[in-house]
């Protein structure tokens, strides 16, 4: 059976990884991006990055916020100054992260102190040689709770975001009392080439059994195509969420949810397809 990706393309060379795992479950999956991002303030943005001593920590909730750091190194000497000596002042405050991590390195809830609740991350911020905590929550409340969980920092953290952030983490950490200030660094705008590769892929694939957004805006950009495109048949298409936030989004939309992934992980999302698309199941 056929499946659909809309989803930003995978970074790095290769096979993207939910592509891979969707294969490993005997399912045809194809990637059509519906998202490209657009940097903003950098400058202002590398401004706070080299004033550590005025923040308690960082907070990234999307690789597209690590990426603007790696941007803001790109020019002038910077990547010296951080390897140098922001990137270990930085290392020796909370750098909270949504990403995954393996099993065997712990548990969303595990405490502990501060040089063992930190783990290896697999999200993107190793790049920068930073080190994280709380990449296994996996969405932005659970991270949120995360975060309160801990010491409350005197200073603010840093939370570098997208214009359509979500409001979650920042309205919980404001309930709790923790200081945070926010700077959008991107923006996302919709892939020139949706309706083109959308139009392709109907014409040569049909109707796909299975349909996964993986963000509210990427579900905005792309919706308007695939109700033209699939008609009636809608109906009969399977529609997955990597989350819960684009899970409300689409029903909104008024579509049946017909999985929402446990974590945001090829994984589970590959999982909760394969037993959506099962006979007999809702």
């Amino acid at each position: 059976m056929k499946v659909l990706l809309l989803k930003d393309a995978k970074e790095e060379g290769g096979q993207d990884p939910y592509v891979r795992e969707l294969g490993l479950h005997g399912l045809e999956a194809t990637l059509i991006p519906v998202l490209s991002f657009e940097f903003l303030s950098l400058p202002t943005f590398w401004e706070k990055l080299s004033r550590p001593e005025g923040y308690g920590g960082l907070i990234f909730t999307s690789p597209r916020a690590v990426e603007a750091v790696e941007l803001s190194l790109e020019q002038d000497g910077k990547s010296e100054v951080w390897k140098k000596s922001l990137r270990e002042t930085w290392n020796a405050k909370p750098v909270y992260v949504v990403g995954n991590a393996t099993a065997s390195l712990g548990q969303p809830g595990s405490r502990g102190t501060r040089s063992h609740g930190r783990r290896v991350c697999c999200f993107p911020v190793k790049k920068l040689g930073l080190e994280a905590e709380g990449e296994s929550s996996g969405n932005a409340e659970k991270l949120a709770e995360w975060i309160c969980s801990r010491e409350p920092p005197a200073l603010p953290l840093l939370f570098p975001c997208g214009a359509l952030k979500g409001e979650v983490l920042p309205q919980m950490l404001k309930d709790k009392g923790i200081p945070m200030e926010s700077i959008i660094v991107y923006r996302k705008i919709p892939h020139p080439g949706i309706q083109v590769n959308l139009d392709s892929y109907y014409s040569k694939q049909g109707i796909p059994a299975s349909i996964a957004f993986f963000s509210p805006s990427g579900l905005t950009h792309s919706l308007k195509h695939v109700r033209e495109l699939s008609g009636s048949s809608i109906e009969q298409i399977k529609f997955a969420a990597i989350g819960p936030t684009t899970a409300r989004a689409l029903a909104a939309q008024g579509l049946p949810v017909s999985c929402t992934a446990e974590s945001p992980t090829p994984q589970a999302l590959a999982a909760g397809i394969r037993t959506a698309l099962q006979p007999h199941s809702s």
